[in-house]
């Protein structure tokens, strides 16, 4: 066991106390969101400052990582209103503890060089105990430090390993630009995939039980050059051609001459360039109607150094047959041309079919819902 950082436990209420001092609570205008017909979106928490990536709990509690706050959140909706109406602050001062993760009683944190594991975590919500060190391993590099982290349906944590640079080749360590994999001890750490930059996002096809993907492309090529990715890893060994190619058969201007794309999978889906593809699920619930069932939804983040801003919004790639067959916009209108209000992070499906939207920008946490018009 390791001695946490301070550890603390607050009511919903008083997250607001993590805001900047004199900034009151302003009203996030989702009036602005754009749906398709029948879907709505309303607050489910905004009051969790940089909240990133999330993880359920079958007791229906929701963790929320954050990455500048350095903070580990716990929300529940105790009076069963489809808001949260109490939080916990569960760590604070953690290196980019972006990465949740929750498994048999216990929440699972990536920091960028560790997986720390609370036990008996919803037990002890006002309490948190001290974490145990899962695996410490990991590089200490905080360029794409950030992990996002998910068990896979065979019951090993998934832990992704981002490139240290915009676009470089590290071939003294294998474990950089890869997506690796561990027992729940933290032993048996295998890179599952390689060639991916910045991995943020993934889920496991519900038919099937394959791995997909996300990943940002590299920066410096111009406003559309290279796309983001949707990629497809059916199998482990699999390389998708960072940093020599991206996208499906983009050759690097600086390392493209090393290598063939024909030597690498390529992507399943472009995304756009710039967009910062993060957080992805496929669709399994009830509520939303049938053509989205087992469909993928995409949170992209926006871009930080394009011309004009991209991203922003909420993408959906259907799949037919194991392949994407079309790509479009499902949700919209964080940014008002060049005016940002929000930016999506993470998706979690609730079990009552509605899908929960994280944004750090606004700290805010969003529920879309559908009901036939």
């Amino acid at each position: 066991m390791i001695p946490t950082r301070r550890v603390l436990a607050f009511s919903f209420f008083y997250l607001v106390l993590l805001c900047a001092p004199g900034q009151a609570q302003q009203p996030l205008p989702i009036e602005s969101i754009n749906l398709p017909p029948g879907f709505k979106i309303a607050i489910y928490a905004n009051r969790v400052p940089n909240a990133r990536s999330m993880a359920l709990s079958p007791e229906g509690t929701l963790f929320v990582g954050s990455r500048t706050a350095g903070n580990v959140y716990a929300l529940r909706d105790e009076d069963h209103d489809n808001r949260a109406d109490k939080g916990y602050v569960l760590a604070q001062g953690l290196n980019m503890p972006n990465g949740v993760a929750f498994k048999d009683g216990a929440l699972y944190v990536a920091e960028v060089n560790r997986v720390l594991r609370f036990d008996n975590i919803e037990k002890n919500l006002e309490h948190p105990p001290n974490p145990a060190v899962v695996n410490d391993t990991f590089s200490k590099d905080t360029w794409h430090g950030w992990k996002f982290i998910r068990f896979g349906p065979g019951g090993k944590l998934y832990v992704p390993v981002g490139m240290p640079c915009n676009v470089c080749e590290r071939l003294d360590d294998p474990r950089y630009g890869s997506i690796m994999r561990m027992n729940l001890d933290g032993s048996g750490l295998e890179v599952f995939a390689q060639g991916i930059r910045n991995s943020v996002g993934f889920d496991w096809d519900p038919p099937t039980g394959e791995l997909w993907f996300t990943d940002n492309g590299r920066d410096m090529l111009g406003d559309d050059l290279p796309p983001d990715e949707l990629n497809h890893a059916p199998q482990s060994g699999m390389h998708f051609g960072f940093p020599y190619c991206h996208g499906k058969n983009i050759a690097d201007p600086e390392f493209g001459k090393k290598h063939s794309c024909a030597e690498f999978n390529p992507a399943a889906q472009e995304l756009g360039a710039h967009v910062a593809a993060l957080g992805m699920r496929f669709y399994t619930g009830d509520m939303f109607p049938a053509e989205y069932h087992n469909q993928i939804f995409i949170a992209q983040h926006g871009s930080w150094n394009r011309s004009k801003k991209v991203g922003y919004r909420i993408m959906l790639v259907r799949l037919k047959d194991n392949k994407p067959v079309s790509y479009e916009v499902f949700a919209e209108g964080w940014n008002q041309g060049e005016d940002v209000w929000g930016r999506p992070v993470d998706i979690q499906q609730m079990p009552d079919g509605s899908l929960l939207v994280s944004d750090d920008h606004a700290g805010a946490i969003y529920r879309i819902t559908y009901r036939p018009d």
